[in-house]
């Protein structure tokens, strides 16, 4: 328990840590050193130079590992769509669950006769180094041009599978793997659907809430979005089902929604939020870690690795994408995307806290298989995108549309980019063709407003501020949408005036 006189020292040096973090990224990045292992190196070096520091509770660090993965499977879901998720559903959630089972089988069985490890030690470490991390996964995938299925087939992975390994780790190092194994597979099932239909729920409730809480300010609009997706876990959690399921689903539905009040404030307060939780995750399982009992498990973490890259994934990914008709090709990138982090180690933490036999192995072994495949898979990526030709010219993002209400007028504020290669640019005002009633408040260009006494040819970069009543506020969007995608044309285009 930290006291007053404690306080201004931790505060201080917790926001050191933060800044060199921050600041080392860029340079790791510059060097090709992934930054995930810096943030482990600040862990490290904290617990070998603080005087008198002793490692955190296992159990109180995967209490706090689950919170700062609920707030990053927050941050992705509310950056993936509904729309781009959906062609690679079925795929992402095989992967997140046969692909899962057949990890563990395939790593635990040379453990057990190789290494003649205990079945729920070998099942533990298996388990633990099947899970793929969200906060890798995005990370590296989105400065990666890549393919967008496959890209996103890796994003749903690795936010889907933190659920069925939490679950599976937990039950075997609860001791019930001996007792009744065959209920594993239906707890993991039911687990998983009961996380689902909460994060339906409270994705669609949110959806509905926040357009209409007319909050006094806009910054209360993000704190309210992330404590409705928090809570969508907490309530998962109390009803004994899949938390990080509920919590992903929930931010998908809502990042998904068109009418999302001050989108791009919520998207930025929680990238900010994940980028702490996933500083503070690395750190403080830096701190966890002991560096002199890491050389004991050194063989058997490597003999896992080679395991898990040359055997494990790749039939994992045969097994569940050869059925659904995926090439060679994709397979082989897959098989290679699918990047460890720190979701690994904080499982790999649950057995510790619970004093399971076997544990220390597990944790330490688990501690070098995430840093030797992070220093080669994350840097080997883009190479391997290019040599399998699955990488994908940079392409315009997709219309990104910011409203926000004006309580007391019952209307909305709609703020569009003009981004590269929109076909919004070199489109007058006037032909917008925008509905009755909805006119064009501002257009920002090189921060400033420019005057509206004119019609104005919009250009790259500009941003174009519209008002319009809330009856015509989803005909609006469709119609900037239609015009960003068809240009002046639209109507045309479309077999008709959309507007």
């Amino acid at each position: 328990m930290i006291t007053l006189d404690q306080l201004g020292p931790a505060l201080l040096a917790g926001g050191v840590v933060v800044l060199l973090a921050i600041i080392g990224v860029r340079f790791a990045g510059r060097l090709g050193v992934p930054g995930l292992l810096l943030y482990l190196g600040i862990g490290l070096g904290l617990g070998a130079v603080l005087p008198g520091s002793e490692p955190i509770n296992p159990e109180t660090a995967a209490a706090l590992g689950y919170a700062a993965l609920a707030l990053i499977l927050a941050h992705g879901g509310l950056t993936t769509r509904i729309t781009n998720l959906r062609p690679v559903l079925v795929a992402s959630v095989a992967l997140a669950t046969i692909g899962v089972g057949v990890s563990v089988l395939v790593v635990s069985v040379p453990l057990i006769f190789w290494f003649d490890l205990e079945p729920r030690t070998a099942v533990m470490l298996a388990a633990v180094v099947a899970a793929t991390d969200a906060a890798a996964v995005f990370a590296v995938l989105r400065r990666t041009n890549v393919i967008p299925r496959l890209r996103q087939l890796l994003e749903g992975e690795s936010g889907f599978n933190d659920a069925p390994v939490v679950v599976l780790v937990t039950v075997v190092a609860g001791g019930s793997l001996s007792a009744q194994p065959w209920l594993i597979p239906l707890l993991v099932v039911a687990e998983l659907l009961g996380g689902a239909v909460i994060g339906i729920a409270l994705g669609y409730a949110t959806r509905w809430l926040l357009p209409r809480m007319a909050l006094p300010a806009i910054g209360l609009y993000p704190i309210a979005a992330i404590a409705l997706l928090v809570a969508a876990y907490g309530l998962a959690d109390v009803l004994s089902v899949s938390g990080f399921m509920a919590v992903y689903v929930a931010a998908i539905i809502v990042g998904s929604a068109r009418n999302l009040p001050h989108r791009r404030s919520v998207i930025g307060f929680s990238d900010g939020l994940s980028w702490i939780a996933e500083i503070g995750l690395f750190v403080m399982l830096g701190l966890l870690a002991q560096p002199d009992r890491l050389p004991g498990s050194l063989g058997i973490a490597l003999v896992t690795a080679v395991i898990v890259v040359l055997f494990a994934r790749p039939l994992a990914i045969l097994l569940t994408l050869a059925p659904l008709k995926y090439s060679l090709r994709d397979m082989t990138f897959v098989s290679v995307g699918g990047l460890r982090g720190a979701v690994p180690i904080v499982f790999a933490a649950i057995p510790l806290g619970l004093g399971v036999p076997g544990a220390e192995l597990v944790f330490d072994a688990t501690f070098i298989v995430v840093i030797v495949l992070t220093l080669v898979q994350a840097p080997a990526l883009p190479w391997v995108a290019r040599r399998l030709k699955v990488d994908a010219p940079e392409e315009p993002a997709e219309l990104d549309v910011d409203v926000a209400p004006l309580d007391q007028m019952d209307a909305v504020v709609i703020a569009v980019d003009v981004v590269a290669h929109s076909r919004l640019a070199g489109v007058n005002t006037l032909e917008l063709g925008l509905p009755p009633g909805v006119v064009v408040s501002m257009v920002l260009r090189g921060g400033e407003s420019l005057p509206l006494d004119r019609h104005i040819r919009l250009r790259r970069d500009d941003r174009l501020v519209v008002v319009a009543p809330q009856q015509m506020r989803m005909a609006t969007i469709n119609r900037l949408r239609d015009v960003a995608s068809f240009g002046r044309l639209a109507g045309w285009q479309r077999g008709g005036n959309t507007s």
